[in-house]
């Protein structure tokens, strides 16, 4: 396999994928590491990529594979990198026919910064890991946690802190034991950093909760956005809800201009 930071390695023989890709990309997945992948869809001459050519781009910048030389390579790891933030995918386009940068839904097109010409069209896929979902309780509301996070295709996972810490990586600690040991689990999630942190309780009762927890203005109680829900499925939607709302905002916010 081709690895490389910066200038990009020589193509393999006969326009195969460098070898190894999808072993790399295994172990990428199963250590919840993200990626983008870039696959040459339409190569027009001049140009040294050839269509069906991958390369893997990670979030420090280095690219694995091949697809293209060194202008095309640069322009790929920029727009890559951009696609990480949000975890979207689009159709890059390099064409000395572009004089300026064109953006639409979907497509990307830019200016062939190299002398030598020829046209790409490089489909770029970001790759991030399933959303890690901690549920701590074992209350109807806590199964429905589970079942809509994984229907929401999350990884979730549950038990106390005791059993099992939790781990690097969450995005969310879902507390609904109904006063069954939330405050060691709200500690440990405030203290990982967990971007959210809720717990299933009345306002009068989480605030008694979280008078005792260091940081407990950045636990959300009552969870959830208020959608009128009554049943166990619909709390947990609205739970959700409001996780993907607050992700979406700093997507926003990170997003360049």
């Amino acid at each position: 396999m081709s690895e490389f930071l910066g200038m990009p390695a020589s193509r393999p023989r006969g326009g195969a994928p460098a070898p190894g890709l999808d072993d790399r990309l295994a172990r990428l997945r199963s250590g919840r590491e993200p990626y983008v992948l870039a696959t040459v869809v339409r190569a027009q001459r001049p140009t040294s990529a050839r269509a069906g050519d991958r390369a893997l781009v990670l979030p420090d910048g280095t690219i694995e594979g091949f697809v293209g030389g060194v202008c095309a390579a640069d322009t790929v790891r920029d727009q890559s990198l951009r696609l990480l933030r949000t975890g979207r995918a689009t159709l890059l386009r390099i064409s000395p026919e572009t004089r300026e940068r064109h953006e639409e839904d979907g497509l990307v097109a830019v200016g062939q910064p190299c002398l030598s010409g020829g046209t790409l069209e490089i489909f770029l896929e970001a790759v991030l890991p399933p959303t890690l979902v901690r549920v701590h309780g074992d209350s109807p509301i806590a199964r429905a946690f589970a079942t809509v996070g994984r229907a929401l295709g999350y990884e979730v996972g549950s038990g106390s802190v005791a059993e099992d810490p939790i781990a690097p990586g969450t995005s969310a600690v879902l507390v609904a034991s109904h006063g069954v040991g939330e405050e060691p689990v709200l500690r440990e999630a405030l203290a990982a950093g967990v971007p959210y942190v809720g717990l299933i309780a009345s306002r009068g009762r989480g605030a008694a909760v979280l008078a005792g927890v260091e940081g407990g203005e950045r636990v959300h109680v009552p969870a959830g956005l208020d959608i009128g829900a009554r049943t166990p499925a619909e709390v947990a939607v609205s739970v959700y809800a409001e996780i993907i709302r607050l992700r979406w905002d700093g997507y926003q916010r990170a997003a360049p201009g």
